[in-house]
């Protein structure tokens, strides 16, 4: 059984994730809270295994109430909701530890899978939407100047190296594996010792990692 909170300061949308999620056999819906705080509070209480969580909401808004918690409570994971797709509060959200995020437009199929994703302990974010995310935000901030990225870093082999560009270009692991000519079990094991070499717990961390090393860059859109 999935224990899930929902968090949202609007209640018609608490309830219709409510209703969404209740009927799916796996899923119990444990609580809702109507801010961060009291979301906060109410996973302390509750202890469920994911949160879904409005990310703008008053109090406390979404991002900090997802740092709070995975400082306090890293078994509560955190699924991430926006009413925007392309939205710096996502990754702002993803940095504080969020395992994933979905746009608040998905199927109510796409949502129960999310949710599904996440407690397994996978982000529940689709490569090309990741990318299309942080290319976003990337364009939207401020330039400023970055170091040039070495040439093996953080002790990464040139496989490892490759592999993590086109993860943050939007490659699934077969996609990767196809363009590299090498197995998906390999794949896996090779991202497996990225993450470890970056410090990151998923996909989404080593994208944002790619951008901010400056190993990627977003493209640009002519003015």
């Amino acid at each position: 059984m999935i224990r899930v909170l929902i968090a949202d300061d609007q209640p018609l949308v608490r309830r219709g994730l409510a209703l969404i999620l209740a009927p799916h056999p796996d899923v119990e819906v444990v609580g809702e809270a109507g801010d961060g705080a009291e979301a906060v509070e109410l996973a302390g209480r509750l202890s469920p295994d994911v949160v879904v969580m409005d990310i703008r909401m008053p109090v406390l808004d979404g991002v900090r109430a997802t740092a709070e918690l995975a400082r306090t409570r890293p078994g509560s994971r955190v699924l991430a909701l926006s009413t925007f797709d392309m939205d710096e509060y996502v990754v702002a959200a993803l940095r504080a530890g969020a395992y994933g995020f979905l746009p608040k437009d998905v199927s109510p199929e796409e949502l129960i899978a999310a949710v599904r994703t996440v407690h397994a302990g996978e982000a529940a974010v689709a490569p090309r939407l990741l990318t299309r995310l942080i290319s976003t935000y990337v364009r939207a901030a401020p330039r400023e100047p970055r170091p040039a990225v070495p040439a093996s870093p953080t002790g990464m082999t040139p496989r490892e190296l490759e592999i993590w560009r086109l993860l943050a270009g939007g490659f699934d692991n077969a996609e990767i594996a196809a363009e590299l000519d090498i197995s998906v079990s390999t794949v896996k094991n090779h991202i497996t010792g990225v993450f470890g070499k970056l410090g990151v717990r998923d996909r989404a961390q080593a994208v944002i990692a790619a951008y901010e090393s400056g190993l990627v860059e977003a493209e640009r859109k002519p003015a």
